[in-house]
Order: C-alpha cells, then sequence, then structure tokens
C-alpha cells in the first residue's frame, strides 16, 4: 500500500466511524497488542485486511500514533509467525497530522492453505473468521467445509449400511440406465451394478449412496428426516411477525421426495403463494403472469437441491424456501464451495461439491449442467423488470433473495436525495453499500441495481471514470 493509500484509507474509515469486514484498528500508542492472531487468522482465511495502528476506535477515532515503529515491525514478524500456516503481513508506515500511523496488510490464503490459525491453540481453537467488523472462532463445520475441499471428500457417496439397495425404485433406475446408455453406448458391456457404481448410485459393497438415495430412493428421507425442503409462506415480510388477525405463517409445508419431487414440489409451492395477474395475449388467450420469473424460481430451488451439503454435519438441515409479501429467500445449508466466489457466481466454472448428483441430473435432463443457472437467474429478473437477485454466502448457508420490487421503484426521490447527500463526500462502493444497509464486502449488488442508474443518469459519477474497476475508485455527487 502507497502511504497516500493509507491516509485516503484512515479519513474515509474515520468519516464513517466504523471498522469494516476488512480494516481493524489498534490503538498501540505505547506498544502493539499482545493478541493480534484472532485478526490473523480471520483475515487470513476470510477476504484479507488491514490492520491500521495509532487509531483510538474508543476515544472517537482520536488519531493516537505509535511511538516506535521499529519495535511494532518486529512485534508484528513474531506474531505472524505464530500463525500455521506462516503469514507475511505488509506493512506501511506514514505520517499523519504530526503523528506516525503504521499499517499490516494481510493477504487471503488460497483456499487449498485454509483454515489459518494461531499454533499456540490448534487448528480448532484458533481459527477464526471474520464476520462484519469482528473475530468470531470458526465452528467445526466451517473448518470440516475447507477440509473437505482440500481433501476431496466425496458427501454424496457415503452410506449406511442399514439401508439396502431393494430402497431405490427400481422403475427410476431402470430409466436411468436406458438414458445413460444411449448417450455412452460402451456402457452396454458392463453389468447393472457396475454401472450404477461407477455413477455413485451403489458403493462397492451395493449399499446405497446419499446421490442414489437422494435421486432414486423410494422414500429418501428415510437416510435422514431433514434432506427435504421447508417451505414456509409469512404473512408479513418479516417471519417473527405477525399479521393484524394474529397468523404469522399462511402456508408451512415440508416437501420431501427426490431430488426431481422436492423440485416439482417447491415450484408449485411458490406458484400457489405468490401473487398473479392475469391478461388476454395476441392470440386471445388468457393467460397468468406471476409476480416472479417461474424459470429463476426452478434454476434456485434446483441448485440449492444440487449444490447443499449432504455431509453429517448439515445432514439436520433442510433447504429453506422462505415467500415474504416483498421477497423470497431460498437458503440450503453449504457455503460457497472450493475457489469460488461470489463476484465469480455465473462468470466462470466452479468447483462442484455434489458432482455425482449434478451427473446423475444431467443424465435425467433435469438440469444441463452447464453453468447456466445463475445466468438465466439474472436474465429472468431483468426480463421481469426486477431488482437483480441478492446472493449471499456465510457461516456454512447459501442464500438467495429474489425482490417482487420493480427496478424504478426503488429509485425514487426520496432515494435519490438520500445517496446524493452522502455522496458529496467521495465514497467507495463498500461504503456506500454498507452505509445503506447491504453487503459492503460484496457490493455489487447493491451497485448495479441502486447506484448504477444514478451514474448512467449523471447525477452521480466516478473519480475515475477511465477506470470504473480500479481499486481506488469512488463515486460521488456531480453538483
Amino acid at each position: 500500500m502507497q502511504k497516500n493509500e493509507l491516509i485516503n484509507l484512515i479519513e474515509d474509515i474515520i468519516s464513517l466511524k466504523t471498522e469494516t469486514n476488512n480494516i481493524e484498528f489498534k490503538k498501540s500508542k505505547d506498544g502493539i497488542p499482545e493478541n493480534l492472531y484472532d485478526t490473523f487468522s480471520s483475515f487470513s482465511n476470510t477476504s484479507g485486511g488491514i490492520i491500521i495502528f495509532g487509531v483510538d476506535e474508543k476515544n472517537n477515532y482520536e488519531i493516537c500514533g505509535i511511538s516506535n515503529p521499529d519495535i511494532l515491525q518486529k512485534k508484528i514478524a513474531e506474531q505472524s509467525l505464530m500463525m500455521e500456516p506462516k503469514i507475511r503481513p505488509i506493512i506501511t508506515i506514514c505520517e499523519y497530522q504530526g503523528k506516525i500511523i503504521a499499517s499490516a496488510e494481510i493477504p487471503e490464503l488460497d483456499v487449498f492453505s485454509k483454515p489459518c490459525y494461531y499454533s499456540g491453540k490448534g487448528k480448532m481453537k484458533g481459527s477464526y473468521i471474520r464476520v462484519g467488523d469482528a473475530d468470531y472462532t470458526m465452528t467445526d463445520y466451517e473448518i470440516y467445509s475447507f477440509d473437505a475441499f482440500k481433501y476431496k471428500t466425496e458427501d454424496e457417496l457415503r452410506s449406511k449400511e442399514r439401508i439396502e439397495a431393494d430402497i431405490l425404485n427400481d422403475i427410476l433406475i431402470n430409466n436411468y440406465l436406458n438414458k445413460i446408455i444411449s448417450l455412452k453406448p460402451n456402457l452396454i458391456n458392463l453389468d447393472k451394478d457396475a454401472i450404477l457404481k461407477i455413477n455413485g448410485i451403489i458403493d462397492k459393497n451395493n449399499h446405497p449412496t446419499v446421490c442414489g438415495i437422494m435421486n432414486f430412493g423410494k422414500y429418501p428421507q428415510i437416510f435422514s428426516p431433514n434432506l427435504d425442503i421447508v417451505a414456509v409462506r409469512c404473512s408479513t415480510d418479516d417471519y417473527g411477525i405477525e399479521d393484524q388477525n394474529g397468523i404469522r405463517f399462511l402456508d408451512n409445508k415440508r416437501l420431501d421426495g427426490t431430488i426431481s419431487e422436492m423440485l416439482k414440489l417447491a415450484i408449485s409451492f411458490v406458484v400457489n403463494n405468490i401473487k398473479k395477474a392475469t391478461r388476454i395475449n395476441e392470440s386471445g388467450i388468457r393467460e397468468d403472469i406471476l409476480e416472479y420469473p417461474i424459470k429463476a424460481i426452478r434454476e434456485i430451488i434446483l441448485n440449492a437441491l444440487i449444490h447443499r451439503d449432504y455431509s453429517i454435519h448439515t445432514e439436520n438441515e433442510p433447504i429453506r424456501l422462505t415467500i415474504f409479501d416483498d421477497r423470497i429467500e431460498i437458503s440450503n445449508p453449504g457455503g460457497l464451495y472450493g475457489r469460488l466466489s461470489l463476484d465469480d457466481l455465473g462468470k466462470v466454472h466452479s468447483d462442484i461439491r455434489n458432482p455425482f448428483i449434478a451427473s446423475v441430473l444431467e443424465i435425467l435432463e433435469i438440469t444441463e449442467n452447464r453453468y447456466s443457472g445463475i445466468p438465466t437467474i439474472y436474465a429472468e429478473m431483468k426480463k421481469a423488470g426486477l431488482l437483480e437477485p441478492k446472493f449471499e454466502s456465510s457461516r456454512g448457508t447459501f442464500k438467495v433473495t429474489l425482490y417482487n420490487s420493480k427496478k424504478e421503484d426503488i429509485i425514487n426521490d426520496d432515494f435519490i436525495s438520500k445517496i446524493k447527500i452522502y455522496c458529496k463526500t467521495p465514497r467507495t462502493k463498500e461504503s456506500l453499500s454498507k452505509f445503506f444497509g447491504y453487503n459492503e464486502k460484496h457490493p455489487s449488488y447493491f451497485i448495479n441495481s441502486h447506484v448504477m442508474p444514478l451514474i448512467e443518469q449523471g447525477i452521480l459519477a466516478y473519480t475515475i471514470p477511465n477506470k470504473p474497476k480500479s481499486k481506488n475508485q469512488k463515486i460521488y455527487t456531480v453538483e
């Protein structure tokens, strides 16, 4: 980091008077805090971050400075060597308001090196993750999820000895075998069990796997009752608030069966619990217009069923489909898998948590398995004139939110007034997103849906117009 970048960063954060998910302040006037291990770990395991020394956040972010930069650097180095794997902070020192300020940049580790932990506590107690402006001890599952990717754990192939192969539906199995042999003719030379083993449907001892049970089981939930979908239609826009008649849920169901059966049931649940409008089309035929595009709903539910975590850590957690007055939320156990980030969704080929399940559904022509799901969701919401979908991945849960607000409804005079006032001082995308109550770590949803229309109208502008993706980019109000 350049010295001027550090000064600009300090001024931005002080104006907001808050730490963020990737900024931590330390007073450190007479030395260094005894314990930096938690923050070293959390920044390394999340998206990286910067520790700024010489600012007293408890005293209205007073610039107190540091007394001895050499000792500070030495102690940072000593503590960084106590991390496993070792980290290498990048130190910057500058003068600000007549006092010495320092920063330590902690880069995010690649996924194969995570979790980073304090060796003095060990992996299970010394691993942390950043949530908002605080460091939290990682759960057993969060640690497991890193190791599962690193060591290619195939939870979809696990089985239970007490469950025999006769739980699988012969009609469904035979349909699958006919389809896969038609696509891969050489498989005709193998017997039935060999084909099922190759494709992860039964294990070497002929016991059905999770993949086999969830796709072909007569009653899949015998394996685990909560490998299903909990679907709820709330009576208000808040899960915990009753309506004026004292009713909290207008509809409340558990949807079970195979993956394809749950997909159909979930789509029907949504269709039955969202608003419909009727119009006469050009052919004079009456047709319903749904509140949300059903193609987008299908892709989200299908993604949740395919990409949920099927490990023992999450088998008691169902997928949750919740319909509110103003939005639909669909969440599944298991955050983003492997090297994929929220910003990569729909843009790159991702690591797949359950490739055998995905392959079976492709053979059954339920999914294309061509990474087209996310682009389809965006396209369908845009076609319907609705806000962009919101994707979140936090602490082992992946959630998608669809809003029924029209894009133009959000850009009203009150909103424009608030954002113009806030951007009289140039703001980063992250600070803008945080200020208006959105996820500052991944601000693309807020920026694309709320801010870009104002830039296109000339109400706002970039400080570096020729490089809209510059890391030093800010947005300001055009006077």
